[in-house]
C-alpha cells in the first residue's frame, strides 16, 4: 500500500479537527494536511450520540466557533442533530472537504526519530507527517461496567453513545444503568414508551433547571443582519459563565450556596414523594460532579412505570439484573448511560513515541501533559482537549480554539526557524503538572466529597479538568514558547 507524506496529519473530524484544519488554512497558509476520520461523516461526539433527547448543556451562541457564529440556531440550547448540521456546514465553508479522509481509522502512529516524522497506519491508506494534531477528544469510547454474567443476559444491550434505533422500546421492560448527562436527557424520552423502566442510580446528580427556549424569528433575523449583536450575546454568556467560577475553585461561597438552594428547590418542586426525593438528593457538594440541566428528568422518575434502584448491581442473569440487596429485577433491555473512558483515551494505546513507549505506557500512572498539549517523549505531537483542559463551567469550543492556536503557532515557528522536531522536556512537564495539582487540590472537584469521571482511579488525581478560569487558559495558550522544550534543526539531524 502506497504511503502519502503530508506536512500535518490531523486525527479526528469533530470540533477539534475542523478547528485545526481551519487554522492551518486561514491563519498559517498551510494546505498540505489531511484530516483522518474513522467514521464516514464529520461531527465526532455529535455524530455518534444520537440517543433520544441528545442536546448540549452550554448555550448555543457560546457552543460554536467564535469565527463561525450560527444565526440560525433554533433554541437557546441546541439539539445534537442541529450541532451536527452546523459542523457539516463548517467543514464545507472552511474549505476542508478536499482535506477530509473519511473511513480512515488510525490504527497506529509511530514516531520515526531518525527522520523526524510520524508514520500513521489506517485501514484505507498509510501516511507520514511532520506533525500530528490529535483531535480525538476524551468522549469517544463508551465505558461499560464489568458486570458478571452480562454476556448471558439474553436480551438487548447497548450504550447510549451507540443507540440502537432499530430496537423498539415500546412495551419493553428497560433497565437504564447510570444517571449522568446522557441518561438525564434520554430517560424522559423513553419513559412513555417503556412498559417498565428501572433506573439504576449509583450517585444522584445535582440538577438545575434548563432555561431553554425557542429563539424567535426576529432574533435570528437580527443576528443575520447585524452579526455584532450575536457577538455581544456570546460575550455576555462567556463572562456570565466565568462569574460562576467561585463555586468550583475554592471553599463554599455565596454562589455555591445560591446554586445549591436553587437545585434543592427544583427537586422539591418536581418530586412530591419524600422518600423518592431523599434518594435523589446528593450528599456531596454541588459542582463536584458535572452539574446537569433538566426540566423533565425528575418528573419522569415520578411516573407509575418507573422505579429508581439505588442498590448496586452485583450480577446479571438471563432476563434480570441482581442488586446487592439480593433482589432480582426483571428486564429485557439494558441501556448503559455510563459515560466514556475519559481518563484512558483509546488513542493512547496506538501512539508510540521516541523511546518506543505508547502514550498508554507513558500514562500508566495517570494522564499528564504540558499545558494539556504536549507530552514528553512524543515530539511534534499536539493534543487537543488533552489532560487538564476540561471545563466544569463553560464551553469546550473556546478551549479547542485556544489549543489549536497554540499548536499552529508552534508549527509556524518550526517552519520559520528550520526546526525538524520539538519536544517538551520531562522536567518542564513535571513542574507544570505539580503546579496544576496544587491548584486542583483546593477545588470542589477534589474536596467536594465525590468520585467522578474527572478523576483518574489509578492515582486519585483529577486529570480531566482545568482548575482555573477560561480566560487564564486562553492567555496561557496564546502562543507557543520554546522555553522548556528541546528542538532539532533540519540541518543538524543525525
Amino acid at each position: 500500500m502506497d504511503t502519502t507524506h503530508v506536512r500535518v496529519a490531523v486525527i479526528g473530524a469533530g470540533f477539534s479537527g475542523l478547528a485545526a484544519g481551519h487554522r492551518l488554512r486561514r491563519h498559517a497558509g498551510i494546505e498540505d494536511f489531511v484530516i483522518l476520520e474513522r467514521a464516514h461523516d464529520v461531527g465526532g461526539t455529535w455524530r455518534d450520540n444520537t440517543y433520544p433527547g441528545a442536546a448540549c448543556d452550554v448555550p448555543s451562541n457560546l457552543y460554536c466557533f467564535s469565527y463561525a457564529p450560527n444565526p440560525a440556531w433554533s433554541h437557546a440550547f441546541s439539539a445534537g442533530a442541529e450541532i451536527q448540521a452546523y459542523l457539516r456546514r463548517c467543514a464545507r465553508e472552511f474549505g476542508l472537504l478536499p482535506h477530509l479522509r473519511l473511513g480512515h481509522e488510525v490504527t497506529a502512529a509511530r514516531w520515526e526519530h531518525e527522520r523526524a516524522r510520524w508514520r500513521l497506519t489506517t485501514g484505507a491508506g498509510n501516511y507520514t507527517a511532520d506533525v500530528v494534531i490529535a483531535g480525538t477528544g476524551p468522549l469517544t469510547e463508551p465505558a461499560l461496567p464489568a458486570l458478571p454474567g452480562l454476556e448471558d443476559f439474553g436480551g438487548h444491550v447497548f450504550h447510549s453513545a451507540r443507540w440502537d434505533h432499530e430496537h423498539d422500546l415500546a412495551g419493553r421492560h428497560v433497565a437504564v444503568v447510570g444517571t449522568g448527562a446522557s441518561s438525564v436527557q434520554f430517560v424522559p424520552r423513553i419513559q412513555p414508551r417503556a412498559s417498565r423502566l428501572d433506573v439504576y442510580q449509583r450517585t444522584p446528580p445535582w440538577i438545575m433547571p434548563r432555561h431553554d427556549r425557542p429563539l424567535p424569528d426576529w432574533q435570528r433575523r437580527l443576528y443575520r443582519r447585524v452579526p455584532a449583536a450575536q457577538h455581544v450575546v456570546r460575550q455576555g454568556l462567556y463572562w456570565q459563565r466565568e462569574a460562576t467560577l467561585g463555586a468550583f475553585l475554592g471553599p463554599r461561597d455565596a454562589v455555591t450556596a445560591l446554586a445549591t438552594k436553587q437545585a434543592l428547590a427544583h427537586l422539591r418542586e418536581q418530586v412530591a414523594d419524600a422518600r423518592l426525593r431523599a434518594r435523589l438528593t446528593p450528599d456531596y457538594r454541588l459542582g463536584c460532579k458535572r452539574v446537569l440541566l433538566s426540566n423533565d428528568y425528575y418528573p419522569a422518575l415520578t411516573r407509575p412505570n418507573v422505579e429508581v434502584v439505588t442498590s448496586a448491581i452485583t450480577a446479571v442473569r438471563p432476563g434480570a439484573l441482581v442488586t446487592a440487596d439480593g433482589i432480582e429485577h426483571k428486564a429485557d433491555t439494558i441501556v448503559f448511560g455510563t459515560g466514556f473512558t475519559a481518563t484512558r483515551p483509546p488513542i493512547a494505546s496506538i501512539v508510540t513515541g521516541r523511546d518506543g513507549r505508547t502514550l498508554s505506557e507513558a500514562w500508566r500512572e495517570g494522564m499528564a501533559a504540558h499545558q494539556g498539549s504536549m507530552v514528553a517523549g512524543f515530539p511534534n505531537l499536539f493534543l487537543v482537549i488533552g489532560p487538564g483542559t476540561g471545563l466544569g463551567h463553560s464551553s469546550m469550543t473556546v478551549v479547542i480554539e485556544a489549543q489549536v492556536r497554540y499548536a499552529v503557532d508552534a508549527i509556524r515557528q518550526m517552519h520559520d526557524q528550520g526546526i525538524a522536531d520539538v519536544e517538551v522536556l520531562p522536567e518542564t512537564q513535571d513542574a507544570y503538572n505539580a503546579w496544576l495539582d496544587e491548584r486542583m487540590s483546593r477545588t470542589v472537584w477534589t474536596t467536594g466529597g465525590c468520585t467522578s469521571w474527572y478523576m483518574d482511579e489509578r492515582n486519585g488525581r483529577v486529570t480531566a479538568l482545568w482548575p482555573g478560569s477560561l480566560t487564564g487558559f486562553r492567555r496561557m495558550s496564546r502562543r507557543f514558547s520554546p522555553e522548556g522544550h528541546r528542538a532539532r534543526r533540519w540541518d543538524r539531524l543525525a
